[in-house]
Order: C-alpha cells, then sequence, then structure tokens
C-alpha cells in the first residue's frame, strides 16, 4: 500500500481548484465563499502577451524555462547570493508525532493508538522526543544545523488547508495579496533577465513565488528538461530547435510579436544549457534516497548551484502528503524518512561542494494536527511545525512546547511563535534586506535572535 497521501474532501478540493489555477488556458473553477485566490493567479491574455515574456511563461509553462540573456545573468552574479530553499509538508504536518511528548499522560490518553512509545533525544528539551523516522535531522540538530519550531502558528488560527496555506504563502492574516512573500523578495532585489532567480520545482508556480512583475521560473524536473516537438528524427529536430534560437533575434512591429519570439529563442537557449544536468553526479548521491521527486529536484539544485547558476529562492514540496485524517502511523512515518532523509543528503551534497555557507532550507506547513486522536488518524489543529536547516541555522528551539493542559478555544495547540516574525527573521538576518517592504506589520512583529548564526 502506498502511503503518500492520506487527503480530507477540503484539501482535495482546493488542490484541484490550485493546479487550475496556476496553469495557462486552464481558466478558474468556481471558487467557495471565502477561499482565496492563490497568489500569483488572475493574469488575463492581454497581460500574458504584453508582460515581459520570461515572466509569462516562466510562471505559466510549468516545464519551460525561459531565461532572457541567459549568460549575462550568471556573469552579473558576480558575488553568489545567499538561497533560500522552502519545503512544503502538503497538507499539515503532525507537530505532535514529529517532536513528541512521550513522557506526557496527557499525550498518551489523547491518542491511544497514535502516541508514540518511544524516540530520538531532543537535546533542547528532555520533555519532547524525535519521530524515529526523523532520525537523520536529529543528527543534523546535533550539530547545531537545525532551528526548530515545536508550535508555530498565528493568532485565531484558520483550520482550512486552502486559507491557512494562503496566510503563509503571501506573508500575512488576512486574505486578497495576489503576490507571495518570497515573490515580493525577489522583486526587492532581482532582475528583468534572471527567472533562475526565483525557482519554483514543481510543475506550477509556488504561489509564495508569485512577483508583481519581475521573472520566476517553475521547473518540474532539473535533470530532465527539454523541449517536445512532432519531429523526433534527426537532423529535422536540430534544425528546427536551431530555428528557434534564430526567431528569438528578429525584431518585429508587435512588441507583443516580439516578446513572443524573444521567449521562443530564451526557451531554446536554456534547453541547450540544461541539457548539462542530465547525467550530473552528486558526490553523495548513495545518501539520496531513491525514487523521490525530492532526491531530484534537491540533487539537481545542489548541482545547478555547484555549477554558478544565479538562483536565489527555490520551493518544492516535501515527499508524500501530511494531511492524515486515517492510516497515520505508517504514513507520517514513511513520507518523514525519505523527506528528512532527502534534506540531509542535500545538506551534505552542498558540504562537499563547498556551499553550505550560502544555503538554508525553510520547512513548514500549513497548520499542525488536533492533540486528540481521531480513528487512526487526526484532524486539523493550530499551532504546527517549522524548521531551518543548514550550517548557519542557529541549533536552537524557538518559542518552546506549549504543553497539552492549556489548549486553545477548540482544543488545539496553542502556538509559541509566529510564522511571521520567521519570515523577517530570514529576510534581515540571511537575506539581508528590510523585511518592512515585504512582510505587513514587520516592525511589530520583530525577529528570533538565535534563529541564525
Amino acid at each position: 500500500m502506498s502511503h503518500d497521501h492520506c487527503h480530507c474532501r477540503d484539501y482535495t478540493r482546493s488542490e484541484l481548484m490550485r493546479r487550475a489555477a496556476a496553469q495557462a488556458g486552464q481558466g478558474l473553477p468556481a471558487i467557495e465563499n471565502g477561499m482565496p485566490l492563490p497568489a500569483g493567479t488572475g493574469l488575463s491574455r492581454r497581460s500574458f502577451l504584453s508582460r515581459s515574456a520570461g515572466l509569462a511563461l516562466a510562471v505559466y509553462g510549468a516545464t519551460n524555462l525561459p531565461l532572457a540573456a541567459f549568460e549575462a545573468g550568471i556573469a552579473s552574479a558576480a558575488t553568489p547570493p545567499k538561497v533560500l530553499v522552502s519545503i512544503f509538508f502538503d497538507g499539515g504536518i503532525d507537530s505532535l508525532n514529529v517532536l513528541a511528548p512521550i513522557n506526557d499522560s496527557t499525550y498518551q490518553d489523547l491518542r491511544p493508538t497514535l502516541a508514540l512509545q518511544s524516540g530520538l533525544g531532543f537535546s533542547e528539551s528532555s520533555d519532547l522526543f524525535w519521530h524515529p523516522s526523523a532520525a537523520s535531522l536529529q543528527t543534523l540538530h546535533g550539530e547545531d544545523k537545525v532551528s526548530v519550531f515545536p508550535a508555530i502558528g498565528y493568532t485565531s488560527p484558520n483550520q482550512s488547508h486552502f486559507t491557512s496555506r494562503h496566510y503563509y504563502e503571501i506573508g500575512e492574516v488576512q486574505v486578497g495579496t495576489n503576490t507571495g512573500w518570497l515573490g515580493r523578495y525577489v522583486e526587492q532585489v532581482g532582475t528583468d533577465d534572471n527567472p533562475l532567480q526565483g525557482i519554483s520545482l514543481s510543475n506550477e508556480l509556488s504561489p509564495a513565488l508569485a512577483t508583481p512583475s519581475k521573472p520566476v521560473a517553475a521547473v518540474e524536473s532539473v535533470t530532465d528538461y527539454d523541449l517536445w516537438s512532432w519531429a523526433d528524427d534527426e537532423p529535422v529536430q536540430a534544425n528546427m530547435f536551431s530555428s528557434f534560437a534564430n526567431l528569438g533575434t528578429f525584431p518585429s512591429d508587435s512588441p507583443a510579436m516580439t516578446q513572443a519570439r524573444r521567449a521562443i529563442g530564451q526557451t531554446e537557449q536554456v534547453r541547450e544549457q540544461l541539457g548539462a544536468f542530465s547525467d550530473f553526479t552528486s558526490p553523495v548521491a548513495a545518501l539520496y534516497p531513491k525514487n523521490t521527486d525530492l532526491s531530484d529536484q534537491l540533487s539537481g539544485l545542489a548541482a545547478m548551484l555547484g555549477a554558478g547558476l544565479p538562483v536565489q529562492v527555490a520551493t518544492m514540496s516535501a515527499v508524500g502528503g501530511y494531511d492524515t485524517h486515517e492510516d497515520e502511523a505508517d504514513t507520517l512515518s514513511s513520507n518523514l524518512k525519505r523527506t528528512c532523509d532527502a534534506v540531509f543528503a542535500f545538506q551534505r551534497d552542498l558540504e562537499a561542494r563547498g556551499l553550505a555557507d550560502r544555503v538554508l532550507i525553510e520547512m513548514w506547513s500549513e497548520f499542525g494536527r488536533r492533540p486528540e486522536e481521531n480513528g487512526g488518524g487526526t484532524d486539523h489543529g493550530a499551532a504546527g511545525l517549522a524548521f531551518v536547516v543548514g550550517t548557519h541555522a542557529g541549533g536552537t528551539m524557538i518559542g518552546g512546547f506549549p504543553g497539552l493542559t492549556s489548549l486553545d478555544e477548540d482544543d488545539n495547540l496553542v502556538h509559541t511563535a509566529d510564522f511571521r516574525t520567521m519570515y523577517c527573521t530570514l529576510l534581515s538576518d540571511w537575506l539581508s534586506v528590510d523585511p518592512g517592504p515585504i512582510i505587513p506589520g514587520a516592525d511589530q512583529l520583530g525577529t528570533y535572535p538565535t534563529l541564525i548564526d
């Protein structure tokens, strides 16, 4: 039996809507009252044609990666930028079983079948234990390379997958914003000719990366990037792609046609450039879990960074789904292990390549799970879990564990850290930008001084 996904009905509906909204020509399905539009949707056909070709096709071309002035973009990155990698635990990960209060009798009473009976020591608190499947993350934490948020969230938590995820994506706690918090960062520091500055390793744009105008990219696979054509035979196919490249240099009296021609040429240019990644070898290939998209994405990203490509922000999803209303024990164990092992391999990959000082990983979910189990699973909760991983992570616990004796009005775990303050800290202390123009209310939110070393 596969344990990749365990979706509730609301979660499935919202995911279908999000996928449709992020693909060109698909249109938007009907939106239920109260459901926010994902950031980055709503481009009209006119704006698709008139805006930068790099932006339009990078956002809406799920496997196309148009990159204007590719060589110039690399050359302009004379000082390699710091990189933030965002990994999403899709569906609401159960923080109480990833870092479990095993010796708490209330925890055992609330979870007669799901409560862990043994775990791995957590050096920040004798009250919490790592899930055995998070052993590789525990190893990195022991090396002071993991900062832990055991109860992260926000005031008046929303238990809808769609709305709560939207809050995390846009960096505020009200609906309506159509750009992502990482997209606004790219807008502030990025350029007009480098979609790789923000790359969504997925078949759709991550809403967190939606920018007002700067180009960003969505590529499902770094290692398998190519263009499909009806012409399968050589030399016809080669001549066709060569014609694409030449077409990109032709002027036109129509601005829209000029942009379209440039996009064609740029897409062919990147097909040639990324061809080198189809057979790359990681120096720690054996550490990556086999047959997972996350392993392919992280190992490919490490190779891109090693080759000097000017990536500043990358987003992707953890292995499997975490909406564990049923069969949680097996589903969480399997997906958590493959995710943590892939992150561990990526960290070792960066270290082997001499890149570890440049990269931090943020791992997050839209909420946690309810403390009380429900028929082999757990329902939507409030405070959840987040990690910041890397050589320059502070290696501390942020906010502390609130315990199970004082739950909120819905009998959920209360938050001890605010996700927006985590964002402000990543922006100011890692990416060295003022969070004020990016995160609403940044001055009041402050930062976490021990999050980053």
